[in-house]
């Protein structure tokens, strides 16, 4: 019977991503056609919506078939038409199933950095690029070694994609390990965090030297999972009894907003810093969380 339910719930889960994307894919291509930028810009509400649609659907019917408990702990007032930094941990694909279910329609649309490849992944990989998630090549440090012009071809990524959110609402997602957590992982890094890895400041320092005061706020996200680190496989087969996220809202580091992260030494020391604290704080917010 397990089987059974898995591959009903997620041919559920498939269908209603048909039933969103297409509509979806055909108003990108409406958006494509439009003369002016003006009447582009009559669109996005309209992709919006349905990617919002989409998502309150998957999680209604996800409330409907599993026991699964999300327990949030929130200490902010959340703005829909908001422009929010996020950045969480990241343990499991689960991690992204609730962080949709916890702020969709009560912030903007969260926007992920996603891999060059995953542009490939069938219908969703369209509706990623129709809705202006930036795709960015994730090159490793060896092969920056190797051709140092890669790293700035990342960089001007995130400048593109910022540019176009000043314009809009928008909520800038970024899990900030790069990676998901594993024991592995955490053993070969020897970090100071019991939960965590070590963060990659980058990509954060390079979005608030983009995006500066057309941000403003940081949300900052924790997520823990009582019962181990769970699979997507795990979630719909209905064993993950409690999720436990809480969220705070920190102000911009006004001193880190705009500094050369890459070149200047001293800045970049100061931004790994103000990292690695919020990260021993997040750190001891997962102990709690799991101790609760």
């Amino acid at each position: 019977m397990l089987p059974l339910r898995v591959t009903l719930i997620a041919l559920l889960l498939a269908a209603n991503t048909v039933l969103h994307v297409v509509p979806l894919l055909a108003m990108a291509l409406v958006k494509a056609l439009l003369p002016f930028g003006r009447l582009r810009k009559i669109s996005n509400p309209v992709l919006t919506g349905l990617a919002e649609s989409w998502i309150g659907v998957n999680s209604w019917m996800l409330d409907r078939f599993l026991r699964t408990r999300v327990h949030v702990q929130e200490d902010v007032a959340l703005q829909k038409d908001g422009h929010y930094l996020v950045l969480a941990n990241h343990q499991s694909w689960v991690d992204i199933v609730v962080l949709q279910k916890v702020f969709n329609r009560r912030i903007p649309l969260l926007r992920f950095f996603l891999k060059r490849q995953l542009f490939w992944v069938p219908l969703l990989g369209l509706a990623w690029w129709a809705l202006d998630f930036p795709f960015m090549g994730r090159h490793t440090p060896k092969q920056i070694a190797r051709r140092p012009e890669l790293a700035g071809r990342d960089v001007e990524a995130t400048r593109r994609a910022c540019e176009k959110f000043r314009e809009i609402p928008v909520a800038i997602m970024n899990f900030v390990e790069g990676t998901r957590f594993t024991s592995a992982k955490h053993a070969r890094q020897g970090v100071p965090y019991r939960h965590l890895l070590k963060p990659k400041s980058g990509g954060v320092a390079f979005v608030l030297d983009a995006m500066g005061t057309g941000l403003h706020a940081i949300l900052d996200v924790t997520i823990a999972y009582p019962d181990g680190r769970p699979s997507l496989v795990d979630l719909l087969a209905d064993r993950v009894p409690a999720i436990h996220v809480h969220v705070r809202q920190r102000p911009l580091p006004a001193e880190l907003l705009h500094g050369d992260y890459q070149n200047d030494r001293a800045f970049r020391v100061r931004f790994q810093r103000w990292m690695n604290a919020l990260w021993q704080e997040k750190d001891a917010d997962i102990a709690r969380l799991l101790a609760d």
